[in-house]
């Protein structure tokens, strides 16, 4: 049976130009000014420099034809992310998800790793087939410096995608030649092989050396579970020679590709700071880094031809009519381009100027100590902007501090409370942690149970599983990991 009803739902739609503010409130200092650039290139009426006599062209948009649709009427930044619908995570103190897109600052320097190969391939005496078949194999390589795909896949992917033919042995030798290039290691398709290449590159003739080749080729898993009373009993030695085997071995890079100046595969990057905070004798004050941003106005040359073609008492041509339009759309382009630059940076500056005051402290000291707990909603609550342009604003966004250079998101942890009722912030029982494991006696390290009881100890009421979290949020391996000779 058909049924027919009648609902009305309120939906929000942002418009391009609204999309566009969102995307400038993202970006740093270094988009920014390629942004601004390529704005320059695109809207001719659109210049660089100060408008000294701020020239009024908003009558100039009263002419002949129809009114403007109600899209385009001014709008403010809060206007649609007061009603954004936001995420949970967002309200928490946990405030950055790992989905969150993280911009990075480009500044291009050197060349890319596949570039630093295949310049060495070119060294090379190869045939046609297997310079080709050897870039090929060279371009899945990943960013640690691994061909992580199996060569019967890469076999396949030549046959189907290139109509190329080949075999894994014919493969195998030519990964073997990739395989003697620098980085040593790079090119390795496992762990093992990639420490095995490394220290057949060493002289064998040494007995550490040596003995660390068996370990690595013969009781690899032993070695990366630390199970070393098993290997020194399987091979017969003495923890001393052990001990000088094991050196060497932690000695070798299990990322060869990181060791290249470009281990992303791209350019490298260098930070440019948004933000910079002066301290003048205690007195704090922030201003945006305007480095290589131009001062923007319109074109009193195109608003004068604009305000003459309105002006006349002549029925225009059709071909006056489309300069008409076009002048008009480029115009109002252009005023509302620097608007949003405005509104960008009063907004920045607001939230900027509120985590300075809520961590007021830490500023003016730049002891970690003193970091309060704050979180995403704290910052909101103070400026009267929306959780989410919060969010927008401390993502890749960097201060300049007489203490260093800073992202913003350092600035926000969640809380905790200790035994007299204190809330701490979470990074400093992160900075706690990582002094502990880094006074640990190496051969029996600190647990997580053991660091939870010391946090006890020291007034922090914190659980084994949360202990475990920070750890891991420190980049640092469990106790069984961390064991040393």
């Amino acid at each position: 049976m058909l049924k027919q009803n009648l609902q009305q739902k309120l939906l929000q739609k942002l418009s391009p130009q609204q999309i566009q503010l969102i995307k400038l409130l993202e970006i740093p200092t270094m988009q920014l000014e390629q942004r601004i650039k390529a704005e320059l290139e695109e809207n001719p009426v659109l210049e660089e420099g100060r408008d000294e006599d701020d020239f009024e062209i908003s009558e100039l948009q009263e002419d002949r034809e129809s009114e403007k649709d109600k899209d385009n009427e001014e709008f403010s930044i809060e206007d649609y992310l007061n009603d954004e619908d936001i995420p949970s995570y967002r309200l928490n103190a946990s405030n950055y998800s790992k989905d969150d897109k993280r911009e990075e600052i480009p500044f291009s320097t050197g060349t890319s790793f596949h570039e630093f190969l295949e310049a060495q391939l070119g060294l090379r005496k190869l045939g046609e087939v297997e310079h080709a078949l050897a870039e090929y194999l060279i371009g899945n390589i990943d960013e640690d410096g691994y061909l992580r795909r199996e060569l019967s896949a890469v076999v396949d992917d030549l046959a189907f995608s290139l109509n190329v033919s080949t075999t894994e042995d014919q493969l195998l030798e030519i990964l073997r030649v990739i395989q003697d290039f620098d980085p040593v290691g790079v090119g390795a398709r496992d762990l093992r092989e990639c420490l095995l290449l490394q220290i057949r590159s060493k002289n064998l003739d040494l007995p550490e050396i040596a003995l660390s080749e068996k370990i690595i080729r013969h009781h690899f898993e032993e070695f990366t579970r630390k199970h070393y009373d098993k290997i020194q009993n399987r091979l017969g030695v003495s923890e001393e020679e052990l001990k000088h085997a094991m050196e060497e071995i932690l000695r070798l890079n299990p990322k060869p590709g990181s060791s290249f100046s470009d281990p992303q595969n791209k350019t490298s990057y260098a930070i440019i700071p948004d933000f910079m905070l002066d301290n003048d004798d205690g007195e704090l004050s922030v201003s945006l880094n305007s480095r290589n941003t131009p001062e923007l106005r319109v074109s009193r040359t195109y608003s004068e031809l604009l305000h003459s073609y309105a002006s006349s008492k002549d029925k225009p041509s059709s071909e006056q009519k489309e300069a008409i339009t076009f002048v008009k759309q480029k115009l109002d382009s252009a005023k509302w381009f620097i608007d949003a630059i405005k509104q960008r940076q009063n907004t920045l500056l607001l939230t900027m100027n509120a985590i300075i005051e809520y961590q007021q402290r830490y500023f003016q000291e730049g002891d970690e100590t003193m970091l309060r707990p704050m979180i995403l909603k704290d910052i909101a609550d103070k400026t009267g902007l929306d959780i989410s342009t919060i969010s927008r604003v401390a993502n890749s966004k960097y201060i300049q501090t007489h203490f260093g250079i800073f992202p913003l998101k350092y600035f926000f942890s969640e809380g905790l409370s200790t035994e007299n009722g204190e809330e701490v912030s979470s990074r400093e029982i992160k900075s706690i942690l990582q002094e502990c494991i880094s006074k640990e006696e190496k051969r029996r390290p600190l647990t997580d149970d053991k660091l939870a009881a010391i946090l006890q100890e020291k007034g922090y009421h914190i659980a084994r599983r949360t202990v475990a979290k920070y750890r891991e949020q420190l980049n640092l391996p469990v106790a069984r990991l961390r064991k040393e000779l």
